[in-house]
């Protein structure tokens, strides 16, 4: 089968090889993808940014159909349609893996980067990971379960929002439009930020409801935050666009012992002014991936309409045009990429 293959370490390396199938073993499923979401993960594991075990197919935001189910497999069949958490194993034993914070396994080993993933045709994972999709959800908007799901453990299971919060977010890739949804879903008023080149996007944020949004080159954020909040600041800041100087803004319009919660990727070294939030006794949650929890309350939030996450799919290539998503993604000019294996 054909597959995008990170064959080496370091910056770039990677390309479509020809890869054998994956054969099935005791507790596991081989899923035929049918969608693959790209990522920022996955830029980052492209230039060397995230760490990743080479030679490896890349692609953890997928859904797809059960081909082949190991025979001790019980909650799963033969073309059940299906998404899945990207965990391929933990460890099992660590105080994080028995409280199912599988995210935060020290051993922990995920498809697309530790074991191979979702850019190819056939992949295979463990039953206990694997998901049924939602039956209103088809297999393009069950490709970004895995995103929805890593917002939903930030703001719900990092954080705790309130009906009368306002929550401002920066960034309004694919992770800043999901927060701000789920945001909506808890009854908040949100603004969500960008720049000039973010404006289909925070078009889009418009017409998935935020009250507001705000282009830097053009309007204050501080200005706005101030007169909805009588100058208390917000209550919550959500950063998920992985830039530094989003991150001192958040600092900066966050009120006092307000909540700070951090999404984005920085990929790099940056400065910060922890003054800044400790002189407010800010309360600064960091967040990495997702929980079984996490995803159980995603699905539901796509299941009962409350999260829509196929508008934000505005590109659908084949996986021989990876360097065209990896692109389109890296310059904004789409919102949610994604491939199809089987094109």
């Amino acid at each position: 089968m054909k597959a995008l293959l990170k064959y080496a370490a370091g910056p770039g390396s990677m390309e479509v090889r020809e890869m054998p199938e994956p054969s099935i073993r005791p507790g596991h499923v081989i899923i035929e993808v049918e969608a693959a979401g790209i990522c920022g993960t996955d830029l980052h594991i492209q230039s060397a940014e995230y760490p990743c075990n080479p030679p490896v197919i890349l692609g953890h935001e997928f859904s797809g159909i059960v081909a082949e189910a190991a025979p001790d497999v019980t909650q799963l069949k033969v073309g059940q349609r299906v998404t899945s958490l990207p965990y391929f194993s933990t460890c099992g034993v660590c105080e994080p893996c028995r409280t199912g914070q599988w995210n935060l396994c020290a051993d922990r080993k995920s498809a697309g980067s530790g074991t191979h993933g979702a850019f190819a045709r056939y992949l295979l994972m463990p039953e206990r990971s694997v998901r049924p999709l939602p039956e209103k959800v088809d297999f393009i908007a069950g490709a970004v379960t895995e995103p929805l799901a890593c917002c939903v453990h930030a703001l719900l299971e990092k954080a705790s929002i309130k009906p009368s919060d306002l929550v401002v977010v920066t960034g309004p890739g694919a992770i800043g439009l999901l927060s701000t949804q789920v945001a909506l879903a808890c009854g908040a008023t949100v603004v969500l930020v960008g720049t000039g080149v973010d404006a289909p996007r925070l078009e889009m944020a418009k017409q998935l409801g935020a009250h507001y949004t705000v282009n830097l080159e053009e309007q204050s954020v501080a200005a706005l935050v101030s007169d909805l909040t009588s100058g208390r600041g917000a209550d919550m800041v959500v950063e998920c666009s992985g830039a530094g100087a989003a991150a001192r803004l958040g600092y900066e319009l966050v009120k006092r012992r307000g909540q700070y919660v951090q999404i984005g990727l920085f990929g790099r070294r940056i400065e910060m002014d922890p003054d800044l939030a400790v002189m407010k006794e800010v309360d600064i949650r960091n967040s990495f991936a997702s929980t079984w929890a996490s995803w159980n309350y995603a699905l539901r939030l796509m299941q009962e309409g409350r999260v829509q996450t196929r508008p934000l799919v505005t590109d659908r290539l084949p996986l021989g045009q990876w360097e065209e998503g990896f692109n389109r993604f890296r310059n904004k000019q789409g919102i949610k990429v994604v491939l199809l294996p089987k094109s």
